[in-house]
């Protein structure tokens, strides 16, 4: 029987780790007693250990990260916008971090819809001004090939049109440029993987919506 890869079983390992924090934070959300809020705690403990050893991080840090997250356990929502021009290229972001290439977008922000948070998304990290024609995919990104990560993250992509021109105004970003499907620059995997774009781009012409 052949041996999982490595990273694979970083990929076990991890979503091992975020189901037990998942139940040690809707089990502080809800629990009542003394007792039961030290044991998920403890819990909680626990899976910060487990993913700062494999993230090469300090527990502290993992902790850091994870203490906006109170409530019942749920997804992260990853909000991305496919923007084609007439010469059937896609716009891609360069993102300052990395120096690597995305497709506008980012975390799904409060007091806005899905579709008005791609549009504010592509304005800052483009400059580009688009509206919304439908949505083209919402994928679990644990089930695709991305490098993996200490969040579970559901991404919804539509599929937005140029309305007008302008200037990047958000600092994630430091260039903006289309590119052919079949010939991308290096990506940041994380957020997006060149069989997506390549996939996004057979759905924008037809009316289907890709659930995965």
């Amino acid at each position: 029987m052949p041996k999982p890869s490595e990273q694979e079983s970083l990929r076990a390992r991890l979503a091992q780790a975020r189901r037990l924090l998942a139940l040690a934070q809707s089990g502080l959300h809800y629990s009542t007693s003394p007792f039961d809020t030290e044991r998920y705690a403890e819990i909680a403990d626990i899976a910060h250990r487990q993913i700062a050893e494999m993230a090469s991080m300090q527990t502290g840090d993992v902790a850091a990260l994870f203490t906006p997250e109170t409530g019942y356990a749920n997804p992260k929502l990853d909000v991305r916008c496919a923007v084609f021009n007439q010469a059937g290229q896609i716009l891609l972001v360069r993102e300052a971090v990395d120096g690597l290439w995305s497709l506008p977008g980012g975390w799904a922000d409060i007091g806005v819809s899905p579709a008005e948070n791609a549009v504010k998304e592509v304005r800052e990290e483009s400059g580009y001004t688009v509206s919304i024609i439908r949505l083209l995919a919402v994928w679990d990104m644990l089930k695709h090939g991305h490098p993996p990560s200490v969040f579970h993250i559901w991404k919804l992509v539509f599929l937005g049109e140029i309305v007008r021109a302008g200037e990047i105004s958000g600092a994630e970003t430091d260039a903006a440029q289309f590119f052919d499907v079949d010939d991308l620059p290096a990506l940041s995997e994380g957020r997006i993987l060149p069989e997506q774009i390549r996939r996004l781009d057979e759905l924008r012409n037809n009316s289907n919506v890709e659930f995965d």
